[in-house]
């Protein structure tokens, strides 16, 4: 794969699509922290793996219209909120995703005029994760769908987490489900990456398998109803864990 540049991304947060209103991204990043354990025997630092982090940074317009920015951003929610940056729409392109504290919403006019805020998440409980979408951007059901696969290239048998971005629902009911094949033909639902079904939009979710769960080669994202729908805008990012005992 060539070289890219972050033109035509998206950045959803907890269920509202924010790629409008946002003008920049800073530390997209996260990581273990580094504890150091040095013995007095050694001439250089000896460093482990600590606990991990993450952390998204944006700059923000101020956008005050109903669903945008301003309404979002400017609540500072006390409860976490999943943040989740698509590098460009294309299905299968990475994506990072972000259980985190909203921790600011710092605006600053400029005497030219321009007023944008500053804003950063940070990670509580998981740190950053980088996947692949299972959605081109944000995908519109208008039924129970079979979504197109990606191809991860082989089996594994170390666990996958998942992440919903549910942005908008016309009708009863919806279940968003992640399958996987071993050939592209034949599908069955990955035990533990069945999200809640849904009666409404604006929300998230994030789900995980056991760490020695087998995720086969082909994955896909399907949508079931019991009750009926007629819309659904959402979006689907898969972790697929590549070394076993990964934790996050």
């Amino acid at each position: 794969m060539a070289k890219q540049s972050g033109l035509g991304d998206n950045l959803y947060i907890h269920g509202y699509d924010l790629s409008g209103d946002i003008n920049a991204l800073g530390n997209v990043g996260g990581g273990p922290a580094v504890l150091e354990q040095t013995g007095i025997d050694k001439s250089a630092f000896e460093r482990i793996g600590g606990v991990r982090d993450g952390r998204l940074q944006m700059t923000s317009y101020f956008n005050p219209a109903t669903d945008r920015s301003h309404l979002r951003l400017s609540a500072l929610p006390t409860s976490s909120v999943h943040a989740a940056y698509f590098r460009g729409t294309t299905l299968g392109n990475p994506a990072a995703c972000l259980v985190a504290k909203q921790v600011n919403y710092d605006g600053n006019r400029g005497d030219d005029g321009d007023f944008k805020f500053a804003v950063d998440a940070q990670g509580t409980d998981f740190g950053l994760q980088w996947g692949r979408s299972l959605t081109a951007g944000v995908r519109t059901d208008t039924g129970a769908t079979d979504g197109a696969s990606i191809d991860t290239t082989a089996s594994a048998s170390f666990g996958a987490q998942a992440f919903l971005q549910a942005f908008a629902l016309t009708g009863t009911d919806v279940t968003v489900k992640i399958q996987d094949s071993a050939d592209n033909s034949t599908f069955a639902d990955v035990t533990g990456l069945t999200f809640t079904q849904l009666t409404a939009g604006n929300t998230a979710e994030r789900l995980a398998t056991s760490n020695t769960a087998t995720i086969r080669r082909y994955l896909r994202v399907a949508t079931v109803t019991t009750g009926g729908f007629s819309s659904l805008a959402f979006a689907v990012v898969i972790v697929k864990n590549p070394i076993a005992g990964q934790v996050f």
